[in-house]
């Protein structure tokens, strides 16, 4: 499958994605000691939503656009409020929504002057739209680097505490093998970082694979680690039908962000639904016993 950034720019999984992203970074901001975000698939960092990819598929208008115009609890809306708050930064004209901030963007907006932005891209084109998106900023770097080389090498970062933020293209088949081999390397030297794993559910034996392997990396850990997985289904998966299904594995996630997603996760499943409301599944990732 092919799932270059600029194609899917403000989907139902990107939505899911950076909401999650957001209250993690929220939390780490609660102490006051630097932190650092690495994302090693950075993508170009700002994407046209007027442009020929993201217009090709019009996935941002099922996504972003539907979770922009609805309206929430008294509950959920505070929960929201600082994703939402940055995608309207964004788009000055809003309502009209022109732009859309990749995961780089996001987390840049969310450092304070003590954190800092380590993001990996190899593919030409994109590495420069994110270094002109980035440029002269003292508090981002960007690394012409494969992001599997990356991961292993970039931790632990010297301020010891941040979010491993891991959304490769899965463009190449043996994809969910290397995320699992290169996120097994990375929490074995640093195994008190928070990880937030994104996939898509295109086939249901990969993903399982996954999860059972990241859980058999998180046992071996002492205390063993602990991850929250979460997966966000907008439609019925056909072979006609573009992705329909995407999960998240957060790895030692905040304290506070399972019973924040049972606030919000309920309140974004008719907005986000294709056809009939979007589903979804919540739960702790079961550790095994080495």
């Amino acid at each position: 499958m092919n799932y270059r950034h600029a194609f899917h720019a403000g989907s139902f999984a990107d939505v899911i994605k950076h909401i999650v992203l957001v209250r993690i970074l929220l939390h780490l901001q609660e102490k006051p000691s630097a932190f650092r975000v690495i994302d090693t698939h950075a993508g170009a960092g700002l994407y046209d939503l007027a442009g020929e990819e993201a217009q090709r598929g019009g996935e941002w208008l099922y996504g972003v656009a539907r979770l922009m115009q609805a309206r929430f609890s008294q509950e959920t809306a505070p929960l929201l409020k600082s994703y939402l708050d940055l995608i309207r930064a964004f788009n000055p004209d809003f309502p009209l929504l022109t732009t859309y901030p990749g995961s780089p963007l996001i987390a840049r907006a969310l450092l304070r002057p003590q954190d800092r932005l380590t993001a990996c891209e190899i593919e030409r084109q994109a590495h420069q739209q994110l270094v002109d998106a980035l440029r002269r900023d003292s508090q981002a770097r960007v690394v012409e680097l494969d992001g599997w080389i990356a991961l292993p090498a970039f931790v632990p970062p010297k301020e010891r505490r941040g979010l491993v933020l891991i959304d490769p293209p899965y463009e190449r088949k043996d994809e969910f093998e290397r995320l699992r081999e290169a996120f097994a390397q990375a929490f074995a030297k640093w195994p008190t970082g928070s990880y937030l794993l994104w996939y898509p559910i295109k086939n249901r034996r990969s993903a399982e694979e996954l999860a059972r392997q990241v859980a058999q990396a998180l046992a071996g850990a002492r205390p063993p680690g602990k991850c929250l997985r979460l997966e966000f289904s907008v439609a019925p998966q056909t072979k006609q039908a573009g992705l329909t299904s995407a999960g998240l594995l957060v790895v030692n996630p905040p304290w506070t962000l399972h019973d924040e997603l049972k606030v919000i996760l309920p309140q974004i499943e008719k907005p986000l639904g294709q056809g009939g409301a979007a589903r979804f599944k919540l739960g702790t990732l079961t550790i095994a016993k080495p």
